[in-house]
């Protein structure tokens, strides 16, 4: 969006002959960000509110005011929103999913929506890294059991990852950021994207998968980094961790829906998922947990074969003045 004249770029009114001020267009930030992000936009010339705590309910009340909204997770960009967006031009995620925005309802009322999967990507890989890591030598529970006096040597006995077979399913800027953490391992990396071809070039330690079989035949390891789409919804179901031939390591830092929690706990259960790292759930709100769910998260929680974090594999201090940064650029560069 270019700057009127009209106005300084501190967003205060300038005068030309004759002419009406024009008013700065006015930006919603709805969620905690770096001061960057408002800053940078100040001193463009946009009105900014910043609002971190705004509820849905009153961002919905007040939306036909703002050319602009920065969003991350808690604010759904749905059709009955953007009916009452008159004056919205963009939509900004701070990260990576767009499922909270309806694209072709947006496309069609000409807003734009800009995204930065390439802000925290590397925040994500390190944690899936770190997961992974902790899980093969036992590290939560070897620690925890010294600092109540424990002494289980034999009983915390570590596998390595060198020369175990590390599956990635989805090749995008997570994927492949946590592919460029494997190398050096000395485990083998099959890799598979549906919709991408040539995508492992660049990498030679990957093999890059025509379809998913390989990955059912020989992965020690899989990590998902898939987006939420119809498509991916319960991907990582019963009946696709029944394929894998082995029993396998499983880590999940990209949307908690691809995998059903009771198929996830069940394979838990059975040993088929021998152990997991996970950072993203279902549902992400236990207070509002039913009764059903409250026992299902239970057996998850109680699990000693995973670790489990509250979404924030991509949390990082680096990634937040790092979305914030790649947001600001995209939005001074709108037409």
């Amino acid at each position: 969006m270019k700057i009127s004249s009209k106005y300084s770029p501190k967003g205060a009114q300038c005068y030309e002959q004759g002419v009406q001020p024009l008013a700065p267009p006015k930006i919603l930030i709805t969620d905690a960000c770096h001061a960057l992000l408002p800053e940078g936009l100040s001193a463009a010339g946009y009105e900014v509110h910043y609002r971190p705590d705004i509820s849905y309910a009153d961002t919905l009340d007040c939306i036909g005011e703002y050319a602009g909204i920065v969003i991350n997770s808690k604010i759904f960009v749905h059709r009955d929103f953007l009916d009452r967006a008159s004056k919205l031009r963009f939509v900004a995620r701070l990260g990576s999913g767009l499922e909270i925005i309806d694209q072709p309802y947006a496309q069609e009322k000409g807003v734009a929506i800009l995204n930065s999967p390439d802000g925290n990507c590397d925040a994500v890989a390190e944690q899936a890294m770190a997961m992974l890591l902790a899980l093969l030598t036992n590290l939560r529970r070897a620690d925890s059991e010294v600092r109540q006096f424990t002494w289980r040597r034999e009983e915390n006995r570590g596998t390595e990852l060198m020369h175990k077979t590390v599956g990635i399913v989805g090749f995008g800027y997570t994927g492949s950021a946590f592919a460029r953490r494997l190398q050096g391992f000395g485990c083998r990396v099959l890799a598979y994207d549906k919709y991408k071809t040539d995508y492992a070039a660049d990498f030679p330690h990957v093999a890059e998968c025509a379809d998913m079989q390989p990955l059912f035949d020989e992965c020690d390891i899989v990590s998902l980094h898939l987006p939420l789409t119809a498509e991916t919804t319960h991907l990582a179901n019963a009946e696709w961790i029944a394929k894998f031939k082995k029993n396998i390591l499983l880590l999940n830092t990209a949307r908690g829906q691809i995998i059903p929690t009771a198929d996830l706990v069940e394979a838990l259960h059975s040993g088929k998922i021998r152990a997991a790292g996970i950072d993203v759930f279902e549902n992400e709100k236990p207070q509002t947990f039913s009764s059903d769910e409250k026992l299902l998260y239970s057996q998850l929680y109680a699990n000693s074969h995973v670790i489990l974090t509250p979404h924030i594999a991509g949390w990082t201090h680096e990634s937040k003045h790092r979305l914030a940064h790649i947001l600001l650029q995209k939005i001074l560069a709108l037409p």
